[in-house]
């Protein structure tokens, strides 16, 4: 070998070393198995924010032995559902290393400025842990990074799906429940007038105000009464009204009255105010819950729509006869 052919493969082998020691996978970020947010374990989280990078966030807090959400006058949260996630939480491991280069970030969707969630951990001492969560390159798979770190790891302990943004992803959706066999009485005021209808002992519904050659449409009447049975959330809005809400004016405001058993008597009253065309629902306020929350207009749609004509059987259109040719 010439002095130049020995110069070239010391020039390679350098060159070899230096690649060897940028590329190989440092053991203490793949292979570890360290927690990715260290020092955080569930007991000592007190409040979770979760974000979308569309601005879309919600806000958790632990109070007393269960959680609730400050934004909505501690509206309270379904018991297991933030323990749950703070437990899939801390199972988020330093393994399965996919890059470390910060210019990846943006494409996974765990930057700074783009991600599908971010999840804030504030914890007893004041300090807040930050997870990005991404893309999902597969099943049971998503990509995550730490605040502050380069990289990115896989896991299967956690995924977009169990850091919901929406409010219906943490609490009890039902709002409203009446019992559907005791309801003998439904009273609807719109802005078509006021409906009144009653159950018969026949088990069928008829309006009050039934006038003569006038026939009901059993039918229609208890779909309507049967939209009354459940009132489901989109989301809680706090306990204090506010003008926006439209409950000087209410769309539409529906009483029910049951008797159970017993003969005892109760009524209910759901309050329909102001819609919003944006998220195309309402805000409503029931004689059951001292909070105000938003619902789906699909939910109360029959209520502020529904005619008092509409609920009546139509006389049949006449046969008309044709007139014979001369």
């Amino acid at each position: 070998m010439n002095r130049l052919n020995r110069i070239l493969a010391a020039i390679l082998a350098v060159q070899v070393v230096i690649a060897a020691v940028i590329l190989w996978p440092r053991p203490s970020a793949s292979s570890s198995g360290e927690p990715l947010l260290p020092g955080v374990t569930p007991e000592r989280v007190v409040r979770v924010t979760i974000r979308n990078d569309d601005g879309q966030h919600i806000t958790l807090a632990r109070a007393g032995d269960g959680w609730v959400m400050p934004e909505a006058d501690d509206y309270p949260v379904r018991e297991k559902t933030v323990p749950d996630l703070l437990d899939k939480i801390v199972q988020v491991k330093a393994e399965r290393l996919v890059t470390q280069t910060p210019d990846s970030h943006r494409r996974l969707q765990v930057a700074e400025d783009r991600y599908k969630r971010l999840i804030e951990l504030e914890l007893d001492d004041g300090s807040v842990q930050r997870l990005y969560l991404g893309t999902s390159p597969g099943y049971n798979a998503t990509h995550v990074r730490a605040e502050g770190e380069d990289p990115v790891y896989l896991t299967s302990a956690l995924s977009v799906q169990d850091a919901e943004v929406e409010a219906r992803g943490w609490i009890e959706t039902t709002y409203l429940e009446i019992p559907k066999d005791q309801i003998v009485a439904l009273r609807l005021e719109n802005a078509n007038g006021v409906i009144e209808l009653e159950k018969g002992e026949d088990g069928n519904w008829t309006l009050t105000d039934l006038a003569e050659g006038e026939e009901i449409d059993s039918s229609k009447a208890a779909s309507l009464v049967s939209q009354a049975y459940y009132t489901t959330m989109l989301t809680p809005l706090g306990k204090e009204e506010k003008a926006e809400y439209g409950m000087d004016d209410p769309t539409a405001i529906v009483t029910a009255r049951t008797r159970d058993e017993a003969g005892t008597e109760k009524t209910y009253t759901l309050r329909i105010g102001a819609h919003d065309p944006q998220s195309n629902s309402y805000v409503v306020i029931s004689s059951e819950s001292p909070y105000y929350v938003r619902v789906g207009a699909f939910a109360v749609k029959e209520f502020v729509e529904q005619k008092r004509g509409d609920l009546l059987k139509q006389p049949p259109t006449p046969e008309v006869t044709p007139t014979p040719s001369p």
